[in-house]
């Protein structure tokens, strides 16, 4: 693992998922690749995806201070692995990363991920991760201490709801900033979760969990939603 970034920093804002932009300045970034050997770090590429460049531009529009470590996992279709992202998450701990976002979610409860989610939160990062607003639990968002976001379409880009229901802790607007990108729901609900916490932390908010955690619902717009309501976003 790479040593911890040394001097006065931005706060760092860490992103796992497909890439980004070359508009993006970015204070660090790599790729984590699946092989038969295990996964190995590489040079990031450009992102093919583009669903990774929706999510920096998010965050980068409501933080704008704050410094991007971008974590590929996805390549040209939206598959990853729990090793991969794993392997992404301890590397973003190690670049100095305060907030981690995870605008994607895994089947399965794997050990790995389990663990990396818990050494990044022993570090003090707060982990945002997607979550469905109906159905299964989804990874790494439904492990402990992990912040479930889903979208939520009552919100607009400055606004963000405390929902406190089986499926997710808070919701957020459910657009990238380009309407022209088919992406929507919980994906990017989560983006714009984590540049509110981002610009929160920013400006000397408190990380600690419960104090976050009263401060989101404290500048939460909406509350829990109605079932069936059109708030409701995948």
């Amino acid at each position: 693992m790479n040593a911890p970034p040394q001097g006065p920093l931005r706060l760092r804002v860490g992103i796992v998922d497909s890439g980004c932009g070359a508009a993006h300045p970015l204070a660090a970034a790599a790729a984590f690749v699946l092989t038969p050997d295990g996964v190995h770090q590489a040079a990031a590429q450009p992102d093919r995806l583009g669903h990774g460049s929706r999510v920096a531009d998010i965050v980068a529009h409501l933080a704008p201070s704050a410094a991007l470590c971008i974590a590929q996992v996805f390549d040209a279709r939206p598959a990853t692995s729990a090793l991969q992202v794993a392997a992404a998450i301890d590397w973003l701990v190690a670049q100095g990363a305060r907030v981690i976002n995870l605008s994607l979610g895994l089947r399965a409860p794997r050990a790995q991920l389990a663990d990396a989610c818990a050494r990044a939160l022993a570090a003090g990062c707060v982990l945002c991760a997607s979550a469905p607003a109906l159905g299964a639990a989804v990874y790494p968002a439904a492990f402990d201490g992990v912040l479930r976001v889903t979208g939520d379409a009552r919100c607009g880009r400055g606004e963000f709801s405390a929902l406190a229901s089986a499926q997710a802790d808070f919701g957020a607007c459910v657009h990238p900033l380009d309407a022209a990108f088919r992406a929507s729901g919980a994906s990017m609900g989560c983006a714009h979760l984590s540049g509110h916490i981002a610009a929160h932390l920013a400006g000397g908010g408190d990380a600690a969990p419960a104090a976050l955690r009263a401060w989101l619902g404290a500048q939460a717009r909406y509350g829990p939603q109605r079932p069936g309501s059109p708030g409701d976003a995948r």
